[in-house]
């Protein structure tokens, strides 16, 4: 994977869990109790795809600029996207995108669980 960074730079924000959902074979990166970016491992345990969640309209532009961007895997596919960890998605914008499904997730919950993950 040309995304080194990745866990570390997850784990790395307010509130975040990992685990590995082993029916899956998926990393699951999850902030209160809600999956927002998740590394999709083959059966040798190598990344596939990272999947995140954009808004539909951002996900859609995104995945005709980037052919290493495509429709979330086993995934609602106008909410969620995955990319290809060998691709050439730039850094940046990965960690932009990473970002902003934290945030999708964290505001989606509610105002008091926001609150506590934010003040721990």
């Amino acid at each position: 994977m040309k995304y080194p960074w990745l866990d570390e730079y997850l784990l790395s924000k307010k509130g975040v869990a990992k685990d590995l959902k082993t029916e899956w074979n998926w990393i699951r990166y999850q902030v209160g109790e809600k999956l927002f970016a998740a590394v999709c491992l083959d059966g040798e345990n190598k990344p596939y795809y990272i999947t995140l969640k954009l808004e539909p309209a951002e996900g859609e532009f995104l995945r005709g600029q980037y052919e290493d961007i495509l429709p979330g895997y086993y995934m609602n596919k106008q909410h969620w996207n995955s990319i290809r960890p060998d691709g050439a998605v730039p850094d940046d914008l990965l960690r932009t995108l990473l970002d902003k499904s934290y945030q999708l997730v964290l505001e989606a919950l509610p105002k008091k669980r926001q609150s506590e993950i934010l003040e721990a």
